[in-house]
């Protein structure tokens, strides 16, 4: 599937997509491709990909919630709503 169609279903079914992409967040924010909230992980490791998520789901479920896009990037975390 291209990344379009993949936002489409993830916003249909009102999922978050987690992503290493950045072209997800070119759709959201240049497009203006509605979705139901995005996190990109950058520079992060297989290890500690799981546990960032299931951080930034917890402790940002409000922002996701309004649609914000997330980036991960060691220990940072950048909203934009």
């Amino acid at each position: 599937m291209e990344d379009a169609a993949v936002l489409a279903l993830a916003h249909r079914q009102a999922r978050i997509l987690i992503t290493l992409d950045k072209d997800f967040g070119e759709l959201a924010v240049v497009r203006r491709q509605p979705h139901a909230g995005i996190v990109r992980l950058v520079a992060l490791s297989a290890a500690t990909q799981g546990p960032a998520c299931v951080h930034v789901l917890s402790t940002k479920a409000g922002a996701l919630g309004q649609g914000a896009l997330i980036t991960l990037h060691r220990g940072r975390i950048r909203v934009r709503r």
